[in-house]
């Protein structure tokens, strides 16, 4: 299983903060699922607590953190 940790407004337009999802190969096929059509393109990913990409191998037991892009000033 993989450990889903939504952040920020994500919480509210996915509907969840912490989600169990079988493995999947790799970070864009996970979020390839139907509970994630909701999220912006521009997410940003982490695997492991290390910012990756879709294309990011993920295995049984890790973590991925979805969180919206940064602005400040």
């Amino acid at each position: 299983m993989i450990t889903v940790k939504c952040f920020a407004r994500y919480r509210a337009l996915l509907g969840f903060s912490d989600l169990q999802v079988p493995a999947a190969p790799t970070l864009g096929e996970l979020l390839a699922d139907p509970c994630f059509q909701a999220l912006p393109k521009d997410a940003l990913l982490a695997v492991n607590q290390a910012f990756a990409d879709r294309t990011a191998p993920i295995h049984d037991g890790d973590e991925v953190a979805l969180m919206p892009p940064v602005s400040g000033g």
